[in-house]
């Protein structure tokens, strides 16, 4: 997978571009929550477009409620899953 500042920046990229938010990248940090106060304040109708363009551009799949509050916290854990992702692709294909 790419490096992770590169990651991280794609994933912004997506957030911007998908939830159509009145922030720039720049304005994420890689560890601002994405839902609830004190963060982006994000609610479940983004979480599934979320989900929804994670798979379509990266093609991380998001089976259940609970990986998705594990997943979506911040940027940095949307990374962190496409990054265990790309390793378990790569381990297979080994």
């Amino acid at each position: 997978m790419d490096a992770p500042d590169t990651l991280k920046a794609e994933v912004k990229k997506l957030l911007v571009a998908n939830l159509m938010l009145q922030v720039t990248e720049a304005d994420i940090g890689d560890d601002l929550p994405l839902f609830g106060p004190g963060g982006l304040g994000l609610d479940s109708v983004d979480a599934l477009q979320i989900v929804v363009a994670l798979d379509k551009h990266f093609g991380l799949k998001i089976p259940d409620p609970a990986t998705a509050k594990e997943v979506l916290q911040s940027v940095s854990t949307i990374a962190s899953a496409l990054n265990r992702r790309a390793g378990a692709q790569t381990a297979a294909n080994n």
